[in-house]
């Protein structure tokens, strides 16, 4: 018994600083998927992950620039299709082929926010995200459309976008114009998005901004606050802190048993 029970209080020993670093990481976790902003306030100058919703920035929703729809963020891209001529490996022959070069790519920069699930932010100012140069993956695309090159005889094709288009048109144009394409994604308030960046402040609130040495990573699709993989990380703890509680107390009450 006395045997035991010391073996027992030896494993509660080693699981303590266990259970108290498992329980740390789970809280840290948890207060980055919660999206609380003090909690990321304390961490400024760090990088964190934190997984929630999009919301609107300081400044509201904002509309996108080629489709018009309301957003949080928009960025589009424009492709000049065109045949370039090439010589053919076989034969030896020019023939001419179908390619593609992006002539406009464009993200806004406007700051947005994101916030914890519809319970856990409730009554929180969201952490703002500053998507300036952001690496964005999942977006949605909200408009693809293709416009033809004026063809002479043939009324030219409406293109009301070439007007909306963000920033300058450039790019090295080769080869026999096809036609142009333009596309459009967006993030819509309410958007499940997960945010990989670096914490400052600014005016006394947590803004996600890129970190000095990369990009902002901005998925979409990361599931809402209070889904992600902080579950399994908080039964790791608690199973930890629950087998430290049971094996200390089962040790002294055999050692006292034993004692008696």
């Amino acid at each position: 018994m006395l045997v035991i029970g010391v073996a027992l209080l030896l494993g509660a020993a080693v699981l303590a600083p266990l259970a108290v670093r498992a329980l740390r990481r789970w809280l840290a976790r948890r207060a980055d998927d919660d999206v609380r902003p003090r909690a990321l306030a304390a961490r400024a100058g760090g990088e964190v992950s934190v997984t929630g919703v999009a919301v609107p920035g300081p400044a509201g929703a904002v509309e996108s620039r080629l489709a018009r729809k309301d957003c949080v963020w928009h960025g589009h891209e424009v492709l000049r299709h065109y045949w370039s001529l090439t010589e053919d490996s076989a034969t030896g022959e020019r023939v001419r082929v179908r390619a593609c070069d992006s002539i406009a790519d464009y993200g806004a920069s406007d700051v947005f926010g994101i916030a914890g699930s519809a319970g856990a932010g409730r009554g929180r100012q969201p952490v703002l995200v500053d998507p300036e140069d952001a690496a964005l993956s999942g977006a949605d695309l909200c408009l693809k459309r293709v416009v033809g090159r004026p063809q002479r005889g043939v009324p030219a094709p409406a293109d009301d976008l070439l007007p909306r288009v963000k920033g300058r048109i450039s790019g090295l144009f080769r080869g026999e114009t096809i036609e142009f394409e333009y596309r459009e994604w967006i993030l819509r308030p309410g958007d499940p998005i997960t945010v990989h960046g670096y914490v400052e402040l600014r005016d006394g609130r947590p803004c996600i901004t890129a970190p000095p040495d990369g990009r902002l990573r901005i998925e979409h699709g990361g599931g809402p606050a209070g889904d992600g993989p902080e579950r399994p990380a908080g039964a790791g703890a608690l199973l930890l802190g629950g087998g430290t509680v049971v094996s200390a107390c089962a040790g002294l009450l055999l050692m006292l048993a034993w004692a008696a």
